[in-house]
C-alpha cells in the first residue's frame, strides 16, 4: 500500500469512495452523491488530500477542511477519512490518518478535529488508535433519513510529540 498526496487525477476514485460512504449511511449526513467535479474543489491549496493506493487503485482517502473562517482558528482543521468497502479493516484508514497528521504538523497546524456518528464504532476506534480523544457529544445533531443522529467530537492536539 502506498500513501501519497492525492492529485486531481484521483478525483473520480475519491468521489466513488465518498459516494459509498453516503450510500452506507454510517459516516456522513450527506445524501447527494458527489461527482469528480465536486472533489476537484478540494484541490485548492488549503486542503490536505491524501490517497491510499494498492496495486494502482485508490482504496482510501483523507481530506481536511477548514474548521472556521476566523483567523484565530487557522491552525485547526477537520479531517475526514473514507475507505473503500472492499478494503476496510486492512489498515488503509490508519495509514491515511497517519499521513494527514504528518502533513498537518508540517504545515504548522496545532489541532485536528473530527465528527463521528456515535454508532460508528470502527471510526471511533480508528481515531482512538491514532491518538484522538473524544471530547463531547452533540446529541440529536441532525437527521439522516428521518432519524436523529448523535455525533461524537474528537480532537488531536498536534503540539504533543
Amino acid at each position: 500500500m502506498i500513501i501519497r498526496t492525492a492529485s486531481t487525477a484521483d478525483a473520480g476514485a475519491i468521489a466513488a469512495i465518498y459516494n459509498q460512504g453516503i450510500e452506507d449511511r454510517i459516516a456522513t449526513f450527506e445524501t447527494r452523491p458527489r461527482s469528480p467535479a465536486d472533489i476537484l474543489e478540494w484541490f485548492d491549496g488549503r486542503h490536505i488530500v491524501v490517497a491510499a493506493e494498492e496495486r494502482g487503485r485508490i482504496i482510501a482517502f483523507g481530506v481536511t477542511h477548514p474548521y472556521s473562517v476566523r483567523e484565530c482558528y487557522a491552525g485547526i482543521a477537520e479531517v475526514s477519512v473514507y475507505v473503500d468497502r472492499d478494503a476496510r479493516g486492512r489498515g488503509a484508514g490508519r495509514a491515511t490518518v497517519d499521513q494527514v497528521i504528518r502533513l498537518a504538523r508540517e504545515r504548522g497546524w496545532w489541532k485536528l478535529i473530527g465528527r463521528l456518528f456515535a454508532g460508528n464504532l470502527a471510526s471511533r476506534a480508528l481515531c482512538r488508535s491514532c491518538g484522538f480523544r473524544e471530547v463531547g457529544v452533540h446529541y440529536a445533531h441532525a437527521r439522516l433519513d428521518g432519524e436523529w443522529k448523535d455525533v461524537v467530537l474528537v480532537e488531536l492536539d498536534l503540539r504533543d510529540a
